[in-house]
């Protein structure tokens, strides 16, 4: 297709696929790809994992570099709710109120043992798992989650929208319920393995 020099084989410039698949493409590596950068979170900070969120948030870790720094307190402008730490049963029905406002579609990440299973708080006034209210995508174990660990939660979202597309919350049923395992390099600190837990706790490691 197109001009070619005189007496130089003519070859074809043309190629065919189906339409399906050309959509499939656009929709998988273009529109995706969109939207996996374009996550809004809503944190639900109640406890320390909140002040942990804050550092993933500033310049060492720099959470602008996945696209999610866009952090609103508005639910109809956001949809990634990020529950970082306890929720009392008095807070239950604004963290519920929250999650039916946002638009979809939208995830959520219980960030911390106390969000996920109520960590030392095991008392009546002390949700023990907020998967028991609110369908889950994402736990970020640890207490709190190191800053590498939220960042993988984050990069695993952005792994399901971009291989299998947008889904609302309907669909998803009670959510992807993936735990996010630290990776692999992260130190727990000075002494962590070495020593057993009674000694770390007469001689703490400072």
């Amino acid at each position: 297709m197109g001009l070619t020099e005189q007496g130089a084989p003519a070859r074809s410039g043309i190629a065919t696929t189906r339409l399906d698949y050309a959509l499939d493409m656009i929709h998988r590596h273009g529109i995706n790809w969109a939207r996996k950068h374009s996550l809004w979170p809503m944190p639900f900070a109640t406890a320390c994992c909140g002040i942990e969120f804050m550092a993933v948030a500033a310049s060492r870790y720099d959470l602008a570099r996945f696209g999610a720094e866009a952090c609103r307190f508005s639910p109809r402008q956001s949809d990634l709710m990020i529950v970082a730490g306890r929720v009392v049963m008095k807070m239950l029905p604004v963290l519920q109120r929250i999650y039916t406002q946002m638009c979809e579609p939208k995830w959520v990440i219980s960030m911390g043992a106390c969000a996920s299973t109520g960590g030392v708080f095991d008392t009546y006034a002390v949700v023990q798992g907020i998967d028991q209210f609110v369908p889950v995508d994402v736990y970020l174990p640890g207490c709190p989650p190191r800053p590498e660990t939220i960042l993988e939660g984050l990069m695993a979202i952005q792994r399901i929208v971009r291989e299998e597309g947008v889904r609302s919350s309907s669909e998803r049923g009670h959510g992807l319920q993936m735990v996010i395992e630290p990776p692999p390099g992260v130190e727990m600190g000075p002494g962590f393995g070495e020593r057993s837990l009674g000694d770390r706790a007469s001689n703490p490691v400072l």
